[in-house]
């Protein structure tokens, strides 16, 4: 069978629905499913052919990490080590919208493509009730990195999944929108604390519970975290950013007091800008491939993290 003539499965976020979804998922199959920040395409991270299906569904790089999702902190001894200020961080965002990059165990159960055979590995804890559950029933680790088509628009319902990955995947677990709406945020330890990719926990937050300023990644460097791709979260169209003017022809996607069709947030909450932005994105896509233009936006809290996704949804495509 072709990876696109499956027939994706839509279930419902019920006691069958998650049953299901975790069945398929220890058989090796590929499952999208709901987390807080965006919808997950869900593996069996010890499946060397699960997590080779990503991968091609995707058409995502293979030097191009995964993140791995588990039920609660407990659960990562057996995949990675958590200790120092990593513990400290894991103790107070999760579960929530952090992803720790952390040293690899020994010997652990973790298929070497996951980490694109880097020695650190992404982990995170998801703060949905839904993905919850799944990864409590299905009892293994499960590598997710967005369930979209890479370099693409990331997922915020069950019908964009289906948009991009339908016939390519097994199922879709379907929990309605995500809360947050952006992925979440990357911190390494190299060894001190470094911000690899912002996201859906401010930055601000980790370092007043680090109680120190934590440096970004610097540009250019090698890939070794999922996000970091210069091209990414792309619409069809091209786009202009810090547009104060909608130019003829162009779309305008606007934030705060600004007159626009579509308004990430038309009283400037950086939070409900973050949840509507990839649904906008999505519309746009689907409403035709005239060039769009975005609103600046401030670079603090949520905001830090919905620039970093527009300026790579607008970077020059490969």
């Amino acid at each position: 069978m072709s990876a696109d003539s499956l027939n994706t499965e839509i279930l419902a976020a019920d006691a069958a629905g998650v049953a299901r979804a975790a069945e398929l998922l220890r058989a090796g199959a590929l499952v999208s499913f709901p987390t807080e920040t965006v919808y997950g395409l869900g593996a069996d991270a010890t499946n060397d052919h699960a997590i080779a299906q990503i991968f091609e569904a995707k058409g995502r790089p293979h030097f191009n990490p995964l993140i791995v999702h588990v039920p609660s902190s407990d659960a990562i001894a057996e995949i990675a080590v958590l200790e120092g200020a990593a513990l400290d961080l894991a103790q107070a965002f999760w579960p929530g919208p952090l992803t720790l990059v952390l040293p690899l165990k020994p010997n652990g159960p973790l298929s070497a493509l996951v980490s694109a055979g880097l020695p650190t590995v992404a982990v995170r804890v998801p703060a949905h009730a839904l993905a919850h559950r799944l990864l409590e029933a299905a009892g293994v680790p499960i590598a997710a990195p967005s369930a979209n088509p890479s370099g693409r628009i990331s997922p915020s319902t069950a019908q964009h999944v289906l948009d991009g990955l339908s016939g390519r995947i097994a199922a879709v677990l379907d929990g309605g929108p995500c809360d947050v709406g952006l992925e979440s945020t990357i911190v390494g330890l190299e060894p001190e604390p470094v911000l690899l990719r912002p996201g859906g926990l401010p930055v601000e937050a980790i370092e007043a519970a680090l109680g120190r300023t934590i440096e970004g990644r610097q540009t250019g460097a090698a890939v070794n975290a999922p996000g970091q791709l210069e091209s990414h979260y792309a619409p069809n169209a091209l786009m202009r950013l810090n547009a104060d003017v909608e130019l003829p022809g162009e779309r305008l996607l606007g934030f705060g007091h600004v007159d626009a069709a579509l308004n990430l947030s038309p009283s400037g909450d950086l939070v409900e800008a973050a949840a509507n932005l990839f649904r906008f994105l999505h519309q746009l896509d689907a409403d035709g491939d005239a060039p769009i233009a975005v609103s600046p936006i401030p670079d603090h809290g949520m905001g830090r993290a919905i620039n970093d996704r527009l300026r790579r949804a607008a970077a020059p495509r490969g």
